[in-house]
């Protein structure tokens, strides 16, 4: 005879260390999945309790004695429902990132990961002992295993369970997002699959944590790969999966579907998303920006809007001798668009000050990028200062592609405290600047049509000092994101001496980007966590790594 097993997703959106407060979401989740969503069993993200990834944290005796407590009372909320909670957890082996299953106030059993990442953005095995073992637990009457994340991006553990005697799959996640990697995770799940069919129960969390942004898109995919549920993208919430079983056989049925959003919208939430939990995490007022009239401020203050909202942000233009009214006004015009509040603050008194003062130290030379960066310091004073007094977080508006050559300054433009689109090549850009005027036109035209500029001199343009961006970007890519050599990127049919150029100024530049504040990852490899050069290096002569 069939029966019915309900299981619920709980998609949701933890703070690091704050293991209190995750504690008091699990229990009310646990409490809605059994009382509301009569649930049988429900199932959290990979190391809930602390947030993910806690780093360092791991490494103070103070939290894991939260920990413990924490587990404590999620153990007391426990009756009349099974749960799946991931934590850190400590044995005479070391600490492991786990998962237990808990039962009427009791741990019955409990799951060591396996595959500990240390790659990219994961740092596992500087805290993490690795365990080689399945765990397969009863679940009304199913024979359940228990793995976190990246036990399943590799072989083994799947096949290892089915010879267990499993039937069905839990997966604890905290699986950061980068663009397209929704349709990687369904292939990797399928990949596994192939090892030993059995439905799999994916879910994972929600929110920003610092540069990470975890999308959700929690799943069930049934034992012949196709999924059958799937959670909303960037929205915390719990989920109903439904499986039909008999003592043979274990069948995922269809469940709530949310279609996976485009590219474009993809990146555009999960920016928005990054900067509403940096800026409200950290109990920042609002956010400032300097407008310049240019598409990355442009696209910057319309993330901050539909972030924390209108009435929390503050634009301030900053004109100098060099500014275009054709910025000014569409300055003004975006201001007005979204609603923000608008001041416009001259540079130019603070600029004068600073070449009466080193008018003597200066003399003799001629004007160059020094007077050039003054001014872009100039702007991040004010700026720093509107900050300090409103406890607003200054949100810079630098992309990929400045921050990868340099084009940018120190104290300048890169002053702030959060970098929303620095992991955004500039031609993506125009793309989510045409997205978010699909949405509302709230981005004047013009500001995406006409050619970039820092007005720091007359008539300046970007490519006065850059290639164009159609060819910037894809020559970052490869030599950035895929790590290839600058001969194979002329194989691969592009100029030589634009490429040796690009490959030199982003060698020279690691010192500007260590000075960087953080900001959203969005592509496979960002500056900072993913891709990590010494400063100092004589490598930086050797022809396969620059000209």
């Amino acid at each position: 005879m069939a029966r019915r097993l309900r299981v619920a997703l709980a998609q949701l959106n933890l703070l690091v260390g704050d293991v209190a407060g995750n504690t008091a979401k699990i229990v009310a989740a646990i409490a809605r999945a059994r009382d509301e969503l009569h649930a049988h069993a429900i199932i959290f993200p990979e190391l809930a309790l602390t947030g993910y990834p806690p780093e360092d944290l791991l490494l103070r005796p103070g939290l894991h004695a939260h920990v413990l407590r924490g587990l404590e009372e999620v153990k007391r909320a426990t009756h009349g429902i099974d749960v799946v909670l991931g934590y850190p957890c400590p044995d005479t082996a070391g600490l492991h990132n786990s998962a237990s299953l808990l039962r009427d106030g009791a741990v019955v059993a409990t799951y060591h990961k396996q595959h500990l990442p240390n790659y990219s953005v994961f740092d596992e095995k500087r805290y993490f002992e690795a365990s080689d073992t399945a765990t397969v637990v009863d679940i009304c009457g199913v024979p359940v295993a228990m793995t976190i994340c990246e036990d399943l991006w590799n072989p083994g553990p799947v096949a290892q369970a089915a010879a267990a005697g499993a039937r069905l799959m839990f997966n604890l996640n905290a699986s950061p997002f980068h663009a397209l990697k929704g349709r990687e995770r369904e292939e990797v799940l399928r990949t596994r699959q192939r090892e030993a069919p059995m439905p799999i129960v994916y879910v994972n969390q929600v929110g920003g944590q610092d540069e990470l942004v975890f999308d959700g898109e929690s799943l069930v995919m049934d034992a012949g790969g196709q999924v059958v549920m799937r959670g909303a993208s960037y929205v915390e919430d719990i989920y109903i999966a439904e499986f039909e079983t008999t003592n043979e056989t274990v069948r995922a049925l269809p469940g709530e579907m949310h279609e996976p959003l485009s590219n474009a919208a993809s990146i555009y939430q999960a920016v928005v998303l990054g900067v509403r939990d940096y800026i409200e995490k950290n109990s920042f007022g609002g956010a400032v920006i300097g407008l310049s009239g240019g598409v990355d401020s442009a696209l910057t203050l319309a993330i901050a809007v539909d972030a924390v909202g209108a009435q929390r942000v503050e634009a301030v233009m900053m004109p100098s001798r060099y500014t275009a009214q054709i910025s000014l006004d569409d300055a003004r015009a975006e201001a007005e668009a979204l609603g923000v509040e608008y001041h416009s603050i001259s540079i130019e008194p603070a600029f004068n000050a600073f070449l009466d003062s080193l008018q003597e130290e200066f003399a003799g030379t001629e004007a160059d990028v020094t007077e050039e960066n003054i001014q872009a310091r100039c702007r991040g004073v004010i700026l720093m200062a509107i900050s300090n007094k409103k406890r607003k977080i200054l949100l810079t508006t630098g992309n990929k592609s400045e921050m990868a050559v340099g084009y940018a300054t120190l104290y300048g433009d890169m002053a702030g405290g959060y970098a929303p689109i620095k992991d955004l090549p500039k031609t993506m850009v125009y793309e989510l600047a045409r997205y978010r005027n699909s949405i509302a036109p709230v981005i004047p035209g013009r500001v995406i049509t006409r050619a970039p500029s820092a007005e720091l001199r007359p008539d300046q343009t970007d490519q006065d000092s850059l290639p164009p961006y159609e060819v910037l970007d894809p020559i970052l890519e490869l030599y950035v994101e895929e790590d290839k050599s600058p001969e194979d990127i002329i194989a691969a049919g592009f100029d030589a001496d634009v490429v040796k150029r690009v490959v030199a100024m982003v060698n020279r530049n690691e010192y500007k980007r260590r000075q960087a504040p953080p900001g959203v990852r969005v592509t496979r490899r960002a500056f900072g966590r993913d891709r990590r050069y010494p400063i100092t290096s004589g490598y930086r002569n050797q022809p396969e790594f620059a000209h």
